[in-house]
Parts: structure tokens; C-alpha cells; sequence
């Protein structure tokens, strides 16, 4: 998140501070010279209308400007987000295992057991083989130096990458000539996912892994994209329904009626909890539980991994590096304070015109507070909440967001952009190279999400 204060500078894409143009910008800026602007959007558009690409059900907009990154700018963000999703599934195995990293005094185990994301009924029991969160999207921030940080770890059921797919595939089909060309991303995202589906299965099969889908349907939000990736990896896409529990193992009905033992589920449900507020076990985790604690399917990603990616554990990303890796981060965090006590929630009113201010068990942007932003009426609110809970909040200083050319009425507007690489961890980790670029069309927004008047942009990594 960040402001367009006068602390400093947004980092401006694709021009330097000088106004020279950044690799790459000059050859987009001149293919997109006497193109009519708001024509190309609509053809976009309707490319992507055509294709049936929906979040939810509103239309998916991709606005027609690739965002550019250099290749020696890509691979050592790539290598340093390897590195952090290494780490992270450490840490996972740690929580639910032996807790060295709280006997080493780095982290208390409250932290660990406070966070929502926690699943008691694994404590001990995780199984092994495959990572437990063996898809990660990170969300990125450029800084106005120019460094990405790390704004957030998606742990959980990481959306994105079939929207990834389909800005590619609406600009490859709809620009003009005379940009430079971008490294291929279709088919290696599905290479890579399928790799990482097949590698989630039991050790010892000695068949090809049968692998399903599993949705909610299509009142998901991102029931385009389960669709999507199923149809792309030649995958049965499946509703809890379809799934059929006997003991320890796992059947799916599939297409004609035909029951079929399942050895692996790419779990893409809302629901990833294994309790529900009153302590019931969800249905999804009832279907699921018994055979993957067993060892007798692979769950992609594993119940539990919310514990990695609460808001507060954030903070905290750079010590699993250093611990279980004993390697120095490759890349940084955005600082995430804790907001534990009164005494910090008291302070944090003090700054609230420089910080944000995020639940602590949010997503998708609701509830956040950027304070130099906000209005009276959402200040206000905010203080009564810090001053009644501030226990459930974070703070984050504001960093104010990197702007790219965007498409606005017919005109090229700079408006505040984030990113959101996929790291895809089979025998190793491997990352698609760019990712989608989240765009807040609204002037000066920095909520870039698809349901606060969001959209993506095409990330383009160059040689």
C-alpha cells in the first residue's frame, strides 16, 4: 500500500527521473504512437468477453499496456522469491513440528497459536512428502528507490494465474506490431503446475497420479480460473459432491459416472479451514483429512498454511531465511509492526497519518486504513477500533506504490501498480517469469484489486 505524499516520489515505470525512457518503454510508447487508445482497450475487452474471462461475475479487465522488466532485474527478485518460499514451507513443518524456531527464542509460540490461520488438529500430524504450500503469490511493492519488497505471502489458495494466461493472450492477440518481445509464459505456467501437482503425490504409486480439481462451482469468484487451469492440464474439474470418502482413501466420481481412486487434489475452494468459528470440522475438510493424513492423497496447498501468511507473522519472513536456511534475505519485507498492546495501539493513532493500518486477518483489501488517504468518517473509525482492539490490526508504513502508463479514457494516465509472481515448488522451486500486475484505475488509488475497480496488466520480462 501507499500514498502519493510528499515523503517521496512514486518509482514511475517506465521513465527514469530524468525522463529518459527505461529499457523496453521506448519501443512500447512508439508501437502505441497514433493507436487509438480507447479502440484497443475495447478490442481487449471483448477479446477477453469473447474468452469468457470473469472474476466473479463482473468481466476481468487487462488494460493494454505491458508492464517491462528487464531480465537482469527478474531473475534476482525470482531467485531471492525462491529462496523465501524455501523458507517458508520450513516454517510451516516447524509450527506443526518441533518449534526449533521458538525454542531459539526468534518467534513466541503465541504468535504461532494466536494466528487465524492455525490448525491445532495438525499439531504433530502434518504429513510429509510434497511442501505444504507448494503454490505461493506474492504480492509486490516497488519502492521510489526502485527495490521490490514484499507486501504479503499468499499461502492459502493463491489466485491469479489464469488471469496471468489471459492478459497474455488477449495482447498477444490485439497490439500492433513493434513491441519488444516478451519470454513465453504459455505452456510453461501449465508445465510448471502440472509439475507441482504431480510431485504432491503419495510415494510408491506406481501409476500415473489421477488428479482432480476441486471447486465450489461457479459461485466461486474465481471459478473462471479452476476452470480454466483444469481444462489446460487436462484435469477433472470436480465439486466437493463429486468426492466420495472410503476410510482412509479417497474416490471422485467423475465424467459417465465413473468412481476413480484420487491421489492428488488441487484444492481450490474458499473454505481452508479445518474448524469452522464454532469448532466444527468443515465439510471440505471432512471429505479431505482422512486419506491425506493417512498419506494416501496429496493436497495442493495443504490445510494450515494460513499460520505463514497471517499479517503479523509477516514480520517475522526474514528470520525463517536467516534460520532454517542460514542464508541472508535476497529480498525484504515491507515492516510489519505489531499492534499488541495498548500502549501500540495508542502510538499507532499518533502516526496514523503515515501508516496503514490492516486487520491482522484481512484480505482483499477490507478494512484497510491508509492514513493519508482516508477520510474523517474512515479516521475516525479506524482510532475507535486501534483504541478497542488493536490486538487485531498491524501497521505498515506507507510505501508509496510504483506507477505505470494506463490506459484511461483513450489516454495514457500513470496510475499505481502491484505485482504478483508465482513460485511453483515441485523437486525445486521455480518461478513463472513476470506475473500479474494488479492496476487501481482510479486516480491516485492503492487498492489494487479486481473488486475495488482494479484490473491487470500483462508483465512482460525481456531479454
Amino acid at each position: 500500500m501507499g500514498s502519493d505524499g510528499p515523503r517521496a516520489r512514486p518509482y514511475d515505470e517506465d521513465r527514469a527521473h530524468d525522463g529518459s525512457p527505461r529499457p523496453g518503454y521506448e519501443q512500447v510508447l512508439a508501437a502505441l504512437a497514433g493507436v487509438d487508445l480507447g479502440e484497443l482497450s475495447r478490442a481487449i475487452a471483448e477479446w477477453l468477453d469473447d474468452q469468457g474471462v470473469t472474476f466473479g461475475v463482473q468481466p476481468f479487465t487487462v488494460d493494454p499496456v505491458p508492464r517491462l522488466l528487464a531480465a537482469a532485474e527478474w531473475e534476482p527478485l525470482a531467485s531471492g522469491l525462491a529462496q523465501r518460499t524455501r523458507a517458508l514451507n520450513l516454517f510451516l513443518q516447524d509450527a506443526y513440528g518441533a518449534r526449533r524456531i521458538v525454542a531459539a527464542g526468534l518467534i513466541a509460540d503465541q504468535l504461532i497459536d494466536g494466528a487465524e490461520g492455525y490448525e491445532p488438529d495438525l499439531a504433530g500430524r502434518l504429513p510429509p512428502g510434497s511442501p505444504p504450500a507448494a503454490i505461493i503469490g506474492f504480492d509486490r511493492v516497488r519502492e521510489p528507490g526502485g527495490e521490490f519488497l514484499v507486501l504479503e505471502d499468499n499461502l492459502r489458495t493463491p489466485s491469479g494465474i489464469a488471469y496471468l494466461l489471459a492478459a497474455r493472450g488477449a495482447l498477444s492477440a490485439k497490439l500492433p506490431p513493434g513491441f519488444p518481445p516478451p519470454r513465453p509464459i504459455d505452456p510453461l505456467l501449465y508445465e510448471l503446475l502440472g509439475a507441482t501437482l504431480r510431485a504432491a503425490a503419495p510415494a510408491g504409486l506406481v501409476h500415473e497420479p489421477v488428479i482432480v480439481v476441486l471447486t465450489d462451482g461457479p459461485d466461486n469468484v474465481a471459478h473462471y480460473e479452476h476452470s480454466c487451469l483444469a481444462r489446460g492440464l487436462g484435469l477433472p474439474l470436480i465439486t466437493p459432491e463429486d468426492l466420495e470418502p472410503d476410510g482412509e482413501r479417497l474416490n471422485a466420481r467423475l465424467a459417465g459416472d465413473h468412481v476413480r481412486p484420487v491421489d492428488v487434489v488441487y484444492r481450490r475452494t474458499d473454505e481452508d479451514r479445518i474448524r469452522d468459528e464454532l469448532g466444527r470440522v468443515t465439510p471440505v475438510a471432512e471429505l479431505l483429512m482422512p486419506a491425506w493424513l493417512s498419506g494416501n492423497i496429496g493436497l495442493v496447498n495443504a490445510f494450515g498454511n494460513g499460520v505463514a501468511d497471517d499479517k503479523l507473522m509477516h514480520g517475522h519472513v526474514e528470520d525463517f531465511v536467516r534460520f532454517y536456511l542460514e542464508q541472508e534475505p535476497q529480498v525484504r519485507s515491507v515492516p510489519t509492526l505489531a499492534l499488541d498492546s495498548p500502549d501500540a495501539g495508542r502510538e499507532a493513532i499518533g502516526r496514523l497519518g503515515e501508516l496503514v493500518i490492516k486487520p491482522r486477518h484481512g484480505h482483499g483489501g477490507a478494512g484497510v486504513t491508509i492514513g493519508s488517504q482516508a477520510g474523517e468518517a474512515e479516521l475516525a473509525l479506524a482510532r475507535a477500533e486501534l483504541e478497542a482492539h488493536p490486538e487485531q490490526y498491524v501497521a505498515q508504513p506507507i510505501v508509496p506504490l510504483s506507477r505505470h502508463p494506463t490506459v484511461i479514457d483513450g489516454r495514457l494516465e500513470p496510475r499505481h501498480v502491484d505485482l504478483r509472481p508465482f513460485a511453483f515448488f515441485a523437486d525445486d522451486v521455480s518461478l513463472a517469469p513476470g506475473g500479474l500486475s494488479r492496476v487501481a484505475f482510479d486516480a491516485g488509488e492503492m487498492v489494487v484489486n479486481s473488486s475495488q475497480n482494479g484490473g491487470g496488466k500483462d508483465t512482460w520480462v525481456l531479454d
